[in-house]
Formats: C-alpha cells, structure tokens, sequence
C-alpha cells in the first residue's frame, strides 16, 4: 500500500512539474476591470502583443466592467492560479473601493498574488482656459472667499482624483462642491466648456488639452514635476507636501501560482513595460513606467491601502 501511494504522489509531482515547464501551452487572458478606452485598458493592449511574443501563446483581452470594477477582480480571484487568468487593474478596485462599498466579492490582500504596477500618472490640477485663476493661491483664495462655491469634478466618486480633490480641501482647509461623472471623458468636456471651476485629473488624460491650450494646469499633485510639464509646479513646492495623488495600473493574478509561472508572468510583463516603443509611447502621454518587484508592489499595496483608508474614513466619502 505504502508502494502505491508513493507511486500516486510521484506521479502528481511529475505531472504538475510537467505542467509548470510547459506553461504556457494555451491562451492568456487578462481581463480588464472596465470599458474599452481607459487607461487601464491601454496598458493592457499595449503589453499584450509583447508578452505574446515573448511567451509564445496568444495573449486576448477581456473587459468585464461593472460594479466599479469589482466584478472583474473578483472573476479573477475565482480563476484556478494556473497563470491563464490575469486582471489589469487600476488602483481602484485593490486599495479604494474595498473602503467605499460595504462589501467586495474578494479580499484584496489576500487574494491575489501580486505581479507588478506598471505605470503610475499624477493627478493635475487644472481650470479652464478662461479661469480667472492664473495660478494656485489665486484658486486657493477664491475658495476661502466663497467657501463651498467653487465646482470641482470628478471621473467618479472613489476615484483618485476624487481623493486627490479631498486631500486638497483637507490640506488647504477650504471646501467646494464635488461634481462626479461617470468617466473622466464628460468632466474633462465640461471643465473645457467652463463648466467647472476645476478638476483633478491624471495627466495622460488631460495633456493633449493643456498642449492645446484649453485647460491651465496650476500644480501636479506628485512627488516630483511630471517630465510632460516640466514647468508646473508640484503642490509640494507651493506648501502643500501631503496634497499627493496617483492614479496607477497593476497586474495581478489569482493567489497561489507555482513559483515559476509567476517569475514567467513577471518577466514577460516587465520586458513588455520597458520595450522602447510601448515605454516612449506611455511616458510621452504623461505616464511613468513603474515596473517594480512583486514584493514592492506588496509593500505599495499595503501603504496605499492605508492612506486611502484613513482619507476615505476623516473624510467620510460614499460611493454614491
């Protein structure tokens, strides 16, 4: 009996090793959280075609949007970890979300074996062309002036630059009146119609305007100067060190893939990130290739979860 046991558990090893050393031998997903068009999107047709050059297997998209992007997530966390099944995400559904519904179909830290965040983009803050507000304080001070008055929109409440519009009134100690859209594309029509007073938003998706001068930014709300505009200032330089927000995509897979497939996902991703063409492509629309460990993403996991926890419950944001 013990010789046939032995023989059963040699078998499953070998088959499984097998396994492990084939992958891939099929099609790869990766699914993406929300419609067509985004940014999040954009990622993921970008690194597609790459990693399936360097995997062998045809790499296909599938957009599963719905429930601000927890529907997707949690597909993925129901999928078999055998790397056949990836989600590209934006931080919303990993680090956001799980704060502002009373429940999500996964456990973002748990769930889920982290891969890699690919691209991060501050949020800039911009008025339209026709603003009387040339610059920061000049906004600062009509807020003050008009406390609650001024309109600043939104891709959504939850979003980052929901939170990163949050984090400034906390900062500043002023208030306004939130507008959120369904989509960055409707607030940024209507902050160029002068709709709105203001509005956050990732550069990538305001930069074309700003070049064509229908928005002014006033301050990039990150670490440093985006290198697309080198000459707006950080709110960190204009006194204001804690008004800092990124909207940023990630790849995960669900929790439990054998150690070398997810060494083979990492690396194919990364080589994909960092191929000339697709990495000018992204840091010339204001993005910046991250491409980091999956053990950092772990750690970067963990603080943005956090922060925007302890925002998300002083501030006491909905997502409604």
């Amino acid at each position: 009996m013990k010789a046939i046991t032995k023989f059963i558990l040699s078998c499953a090893l070998l088959a499984f090793c097998a396994s492990v050393f084939a992958w891939p031998d099929r099609t790869i997903t990766l699914v993406v959280p929300f419609p067509p068009g985004g940014s999040t999107d954009q990622m993921a047709r970008a690194i597609a075609p790459k990693m399936q050059d360097s995997l062998g297997q045809s790499v296909i998209i599938d957009n599963k949007p719905g429930a601000t992007g927890t529907l997707g997530a949690g597909f993925v966390k129901r999928a078999t970890p055998d790397g056949y099944t990836l989600l590209v995400t934006s931080l919303g559904p990993l680090v956001i979300v799980p704060h502002l519904l009373s429940s999500v179909p996964y456990n973002a830290a748990k769930d889920f074996d982290y891969i890699t965040v690919g691209l991060e983009s501050p949020n800039v803050l911009v008025v339209p062309e026709n603003s009387p507000y040339k610059t920061l304080a000049d906004l600062i001070a009509a807020e003050k002036a008009s406390p609650g008055k001024l309109s600043f929109g939104s891709s959504g409440s939850g979003s980052s630059d929901h939170l990163g519009t949050e984090i400034f009134w906390q900062q500043t100690n002023t208030s306004g009146i939130h507008v959120p859209y369904k989509g960055g594309g409707p607030a940024i029509t209507d902050a160029i119609g002068g709709q709105l007073d203001a509005l956050f938003a990732n550069v990538n998706s305001v930069i074309q305007f700003i070049n064509a001068g229908k928005l002014r930014p006033l301050a990039i709300a990150g670490t440093k100067r985006s290198p697309v505009l080198p000459n707006v200032p950080t709110f960190g330089e204009l006194g204001y060190k804690e008004v800092v927000a990124y909207g940023w995509q990630a790849v995960v897979a669900p929790k439990g893939l054998p150690v070398d497939v997810k060494e083979k996902i990492y690396k194919s991703v990364i080589a994909a990130l960092h191929d000339p063409q697709v990495k000018k492509n992204f840091v010339d629309l204001g993005y910046e290739v991250v491409a980091n460990s999956p053990e950092q993403f772990v750690q970067y996991q963990a603080q943005e979860n956090a922060r925007w926890k302890k925002l998300i419950d002083s501030r006491q944001i909905t997502a409604n």
